[in-house]
């Protein structure tokens, strides 16, 4: 029975993990296709990928998505981390307060966002473009940034900021030695995290970016209404392999960490 048990959870296993990356590899196997279906593989070929290298619209989209995410997860990490400073900060009423309110962009419909966004510009007269963009993504970064670094600010020892300052250390000096190095864990996962979402974002683009400057994932949907060329697949392979070569890589790093 217990073997039974067994069997049946790593099919299942098996299953979910099927179900979350065959269409990946498909993806993966279709963009090394020499022939433009979808449908059917005709043979091994690099076309797709000499076809993604000429499509200037798309590596143009491309670099505005990578520009925005780089950008709006720098200045969302900046402000989450003080606005983290300073809830910590708050009598216990506030800080319960001021958490529930930020939890509200983080569980609200990313379209009610977005379209409350869009009619905000229109109405403060700014143009939908780089800037619009760069503050919805900064917006909506800034709760996950800042519960990111919270935890970390309720861990640190009060104590030994304080006898940094009574050994004669100046206050940036103490911040810089001694509590910059215990939020650093949730500075930078919270900026990766900030960092993904940015670019991985979609329907806020979609009502905040303008005609002159597109991200990737708005490029690609105005595709939709006609063919997508394979050379999507190619661009979106090579993102996954970077991705999959920066897991590994932290993921190999660990272990070496916990032996020394």
């Amino acid at each position: 029975m217990k073997k039974l048990v067994k069997v049946l959870k790593e099919c299942y296993l098996a299953l979910i993990l099927l179900f979350l990356y065959a269409p990946i590899g498909l993806m993966i196997a279709m963009s090394f296709n020499s022939g433009s279906s979808r449908a059917r593989f005709e043979g091994f070929s690099f076309s797709h990928y000499a076809e993604m290298l000429k499509d200037e619209m798309m590596l143009n989209a491309l670099k505005n998505t990578l520009i925005i995410a780089l950008f709006a997860s720098v200045v969302a990490t900046i402000i989450g981390t003080f606005a983290a400073f300073a809830i910590g900060k708050m009598s216990p009423f506030m800080k319960s307060s001021t958490i529930k309110i930020l939890n509200i962009p983080m569980l609200n419909a990313e379209i009610v966002t977005g379209i409350s966004l869009m009619l905000f510009f229109v109405f403060a007269s700014i143009p939908l473009g780089f800037f619009s963009l760069l503050i919805a993504h900064t917006m909506f970064n800034v709760p996950y940034v800042t519960m990111s670094v919270l935890p970390k600010i309720r861990q640190l020892n009060k104590s030994t900021y304080e006898a940094a300052l009574d050994l004669g250390a100046s206050p940036l000096r103490a911040f810089r030695k001694i509590v910059l190095p215990e939020i650093m864990p949730g500075i930078l996962s919270g900026a990766l995290l900030a960092f993904t979402l940015s670019l991985d974002d979609f329907i806020i683009s979609y009502f905040t970016s303008g005609s002159d400057f597109m991200t990737l994932s708005v490029y690609i949907n105005s595709m939709t209404k006609k063919s997508i060329p394979l050379s999507v697949n190619a661009l979106s392979t090579i993102m996954f392999t970077v991705v999959f070569v920066l897991l590994l890589i932290v993921n190999l790093k660990k272990p070496a960490k916990e032996k020394e």
